[in-house]
């Protein structure tokens, strides 16, 4: 039996998910789970529907004949087979918890993304990289060739096919004209201070400045840098009592579950942009046992 979602994004109106449900159960589909919002501030709606097709409908089908339900309410939608696993290229620099957690998680199929490449501007984790069968590209970046750097990158992930770029603590800019070819498609991480504590050393300068709390955020790339809509974030406590090096190590731990959940939460289209916000609707049941318990 196939498994699908359908995601809707559209301006609010009366009868949306009557329609959808009514299409879904006409075409011999059940629905397994759903979740809706309605945004009064924006007249926004969005919805994501998991269905099951227990009469052979396959996503064509669907495709064609929701069009015109689509049209009618202004719907930005599509369907998902929720078999085919998102491929995703990973970056990173010198900092290799985020790559190392994404590496075991997918392992384990705790996250139903495919990584098809990771690039990097250095060669620190080529081995580790290749170990676990996956294409390691070394581009370096300088003010000199971003232009060149760039073009070789995307033509990495244009070769790959991949949906979704990663910046698992990738410290290079990118320029605008990628963040806007990629516009929701880039997904970064960094801490949560920002805008304080801004350029090198961040947790050490928190750690002066004596800060209770530390957290990571996790967001759609945009040509603000830093500035793009928030998928996830989440903050640990610390105390007077610990070093700035515990901050850093707490700080690489929340970095690594934040970036996590954001791409399990894109992988699996429960992330809706609206404005310079995002609906991050709840995750189905069942969407974060993996292959691989224990």
């Amino acid at each position: 039996m196939s498994k699908f979602c359908l995601t809707v994004a559209c301006p609010t109106a009366r009868g949306i998910v009557a329609a959808v449900a009514g299409f879904l159960s006409e075409k011999g589909c059940n629905i397994t789970d759903s979740s809706q919002f309605d945004d009064l501030e924006t007249g926004n709606f969005f919805m994501r529907v998991s269905f099951e097709s227990q009469e052979g409908a396959d996503l064509d089908a669907l495709t064609a004949e929701f069009t015109p339900i689509a049209e009618n309410f202004g719907m930005e939608w599509a369907f998902h087979d929720e078999a085919v696993k998102m491929k995703v290229v990973i970056m990173v620099s010198r900092f290799g918890h985020c790559l190392n957690d994404l590496l075991y998680r997918v392992k384990i199929g705790a996250l139903p993304v495919e990584i098809v490449a990771v690039i990097s501007n250095h060669m620190d984790y080529q081995k580790v990289v290749v170990n676990n069968d996956i294409p390691f590209h070394c581009i370096r970046v300088t003010k000199e060739n971003k232009p060149e750097a760039e073009a070789a990158i995307m033509k990495v992930v244009e070769g790959a096919e991949a949906d979704l770029i990663v910046l698992a603590r990738y410290m290079q800019i990118l320029s605008d004209e990628m963040c806007q070819k990629m516009s929701g498609r880039i997904i970064n991480i960094h801490h949560s201070f920002l805008p304080s504590f801004k350029g090198a050393n961040p947790y050490k300068q928190a750690f002066a400045r004596g800060v209770k709390l530390i957290g990571a955020t996790s967001h759609y790339v945009t040509a603000d840098l830093d500035e793009g809509p928030i998928i996830e974030q989440d903050v640990v406590r610390v105390t007077h009592a610990q070093s700035p090096e515990d901050f850093v190590s707490l700080g690489r731990d929340v970095e690594s579950q934040v970036l996590a959940r954001a791409i399990h939460a894109h992988a699996h289209h429960r992330v809706f942009l609206n404005g310079n916000k995002t609906v991050v609707v709840q995750a189905s049941p069942g969407s974060y046992s993996s292959e691989r318990m224990g």
